[in-house]
């Protein structure tokens, strides 16, 4: 069935869970190290492992940070709230139950603003959250053999036990109707808010890709019209903006196709698969109950003095909204280019290239030019990418100075990547030079004329454009390292068109 058709029939009801790892040096109720990427298993300890004896301790700096996401969310901060016992049986939590906030989480009733473009112009959508919590991440799972990458049909697994325990904020939604056919677009537009407030507070790294931030996105279909909702469907650990609203759309798709063929949807957890855009289908969707949660015995209450939290309000950095709003109009930055910058993760390193001295137009062309080229070449993000803001401004400055052309700032730019140091140090060891000796154009300008006389006489005789042929010549007999615009003065110049 085509999206186009089942929006005309059917209205989808979202709901949003957004789980991010908080970026504490340590984890949620221990010392060990959070840092991601070390050795299997070598970032534990009788707490996180859950041996025997061991008693976890509330990561202080946790909180806090919670409570700020709760503040930029504008919800309400709960003066008393408990930790709880989560339990069910999976390889990869040690104590076979998560500590989690069940029944009295420390922020609720929230909400967010989200604004996307419709055929009827800009929108805004209100996004309403129920409850921030927070809880403990699990342990990781490798399932080797196989063709899927899961537990099915795999020869045998790993467990990694360092992400276990690293403190985790669940961000709920309550029920989001009324996006009709804009659902995919709001909920992608709601994670990409949630995204820039959390990188502003400076609570979590947001690297989606590493799963610092990952979505479950839960959808059901309802007729146009009716007030009972239909059987929701829940798509785990969705990793990319791009992969929330294709998520979205697919399952509306697989919703509507079993609806109108006379099915029943089954609540169930969901796979999201890159690949092909769909999701597979996971494991039957327990209900709260199944969980059997009770109060965690090991850990007091959260009681944050009201002293406290107007201290940590005061903290709170601009909201995006307003940021973007004001950059675009500080940059004079149509909204298209704006749009492109934000898509492209790019808004944040073009402010810091302006901060460290370079022109806003410059900074913005660099970042979307030909260092996403070269990201996208190498299918990573931007800020993957071994080159700083500090280092395009350099480069922005070099150029405006005369030292650079645009083509030798593109090998700069290629080697500051390559991990040839700075920008001066890869103009050092690459022997990048412009070429401004008036007498060596000078030189190649007349063996240019000499070797097409014809289209020398053709510029002779006021016919500029044929002038791109030779400054062409002059250039590819300088090896590039001259200055394009230097060259087409001295050759007019030369033939009397100055």
């Amino acid at each position: 069935m085509k999206y186009e058709d089942l929006i005309t029939k059917y209205e989808p009801v979202m709901g949003l869970e957004v789980h991010v790892e908080l970026n504490t040096k340590s984890k949620m109720f221990c010392s060990c190290a959070t840092e991601f990427g070390a050795e299997p298993n070598t970032q534990t300890c009788p707490v996180c492992l859950a041996l025997p004896g061991a008693l976890p301790v509330v990561n202080e700096k946790a909180i806090e940070s919670t409570i700020k996401i709760g503040l930029a969310l504008n919800c309400k901060i709960a003066p008393y709230s408990r930790f709880a016992r989560k339990n069910y049986f999976y390889p990869d939590m040690p104590k076979n139950f998560q500590i989690s906030q069940y029944d009295e989480p420390i922020c609720h009733d929230g909400f967010v603003d989200v604004e996307i473009e419709t055929e009827e112009g800009p929108k805004l959508f209100r996004i309403e959250i129920e409850r921030v919590h927070m809880e403990e991440d699990t342990g990781k799972s490798l399932h080797v053999g196989g063709s899927t990458g899961r537990i099915h049909g795999a020869e045998y697994s790993l467990l990694d036990y360092n992400r276990a325990g690293i403190p985790l904020v669940e961000i709920v939604t309550k029920i989001i109707p009324g996006t009709g056919k804009y659902a995919p677009e709001v909920a992608k537009a709601y994670v990409a808010e949630l995204r820039d407030i959390l990188r502003g507070l400076g609570v979590s790294d947001v690297k989606m890709e590493q799963g610092s931030l990952r979505c479950d996105a839960n959808v059901s279909l309802r007729l146009i019209g009716s007030a009972e909702l239909g059987t929701r469907s829940e798509t785990k650990n969705v990793n990319s903006l791009r992969s929330v609203e294709r998520a979205i759309r697919g399952e509306m798709v697989r919703h509507a196709e079993i609806l109108e063929s006379g099915g029943k949807i089954k609540q169930e957890t969901r796979h999201f698969l890159e690949d092909t855009g769909l999701t597979r289908a996971g494991r039957s969707k327990e209900q709260a109950e199944d969980y059997r949660y009770f109060q965690e015995p090991d850990l007091v209450p959260v009681a944050p003095s009201d002293s406290w939290i107007t201290e940590l309000a005061k903290t709170l950095p601009e909201k995006p909204s307003i940021r973007r709003k004001r950059l675009q109009e500080s940059w004079s930055v149509p909204d298209k280019e704006m749009a492109a910058m934000i898509n492209a993760d790019a808004l944040d390193l073009v402010e810091a290239t302006v901060i460290a001295g370079a022109d806003p137009t410059k900074a913005r062309g660099w970042w979307l030019g030909e260092i996403s080229r070269i990201a996208n070449e190498k299918s990573v993000s931007l800020e993957s990418l071994s080159i700083s803001p500090k280092d395009v401004a350099e480069i922005v400055a070099l150029i405006n100075a005369g030292e650079l052309t645009d083509k030798l700032a593109r090998q700069v730019v290629e080697g500051v990547i390559n991990g040839e140091g700075s920008p001066k140090s890869v103009i050092e060891k690459r022997g990048i030079k412009v070429v401004s000796d008036d007498g060596a154009l000078i030189a190649a300008i007349e063996a240019a004329c000499a070797a097409m006389p014809d289209v020398a006489e053709k510029v002779r005789g006021g016919h500029l454009p044929a002038a791109g042929a030779l400054i062409g010549a002059v250039m590819k007999a300088t090896g590039g390292q001259a200055d394009a615009a230097k060259v087409r003065e001295l050759l007019l110049n030369h033939l009397g068109q100055a």
